[in-house]
């Protein structure tokens, strides 16, 4: 069994990225091998539109473009467990995490017949979206949105849950910031109670994935 963790946000260690991790520990504790993949390190883009995977006698599944990204949707497809992250920005997934999808998306399916998945193979998912919002306002106007920007998960042939993170904090120190919107004893009030018990949520849905 293999577990893979793609991170779509910027900041290492901070709510994406410790929510990943602790999913990769649940799935290490189920006793599974687990690796995480930081795409602000990498260097890609989108789909660039070559039509090298819709080639006739292509091989199925194959991003033919050659950058940092092509090994990582081949990792994609050889594992058994993926958690996706991305902090919400103006609405959606950062744009490294788009761009995932996007080429991943691309590859999966055939203008021949867009009805099924060219992917044989099964990958469960589960997506973890951090955002400053509370969970009200993301319940009533951004649910619905974020759970089709991942949409394309579903030609992984597996399960597809999301999970969010709301009101998160920003920053440690809001005096040094332009951020009178927020009041930070909230923010960090938050953080103490909620931001926990969000880690213990991770780590149950990374433990139970790999578990199946």
């Amino acid at each position: 069994m293999k577990a893979l963790a793609i991170n779509g946000g910027p900041r290492r260690g901070w709510n994406t990225d410790t929510l990943l991790l602790e999913a990769l520990r649940g799935a290490q504790e189920a006793g599974t091998e687990t690796e995480m993949i930081r795409l602000y390190d990498l260097k890609y883009t989108g789909c660039r539109s070559c039509m090298a995977c819709k080639r006739k006698g292509a091989v199925p599944c194959r991003c033919y473009w050659k950058d940092d990204l092509s090994p990582v949707l081949e990792k994609v497809l050889q594992a058994d467990v993926l958690f996706l992250g991305s902090p919400v920005y103006l609405g959606t997934v950062t744009a490294q995490t788009h761009a995932f999808l996007e080429r991943l998306h691309y590859i999966l399916f055939s203008y021949n017949d867009m009805t099924k998945s060219l992917f044989t193979g099964r990958v469960d998912s589960a997506c973890f979206f951090t955002m400053n919002m509370p969970r009200d306002y993301y319940r009533q106007n951004m649910k619905a949105g974020l759970e089709t920007d991942v949409v394309a998960l579903k030609g992984l042939n597996g399960s597809l849950e999301t999970y969010a993170c709301c009101d998160t904090l920003q920053v440690g120190d809001y005096s040094k910031y332009e951020l009178s919107l927020f009041d930070p004893v909230h923010k960090k009030r938050v953080h103490e109670k909620q931001f926990p018990k969000d880690l213990q949520a991770a780590y149950e849905i990374g433990k139970r994935l790999a578990a199946r």
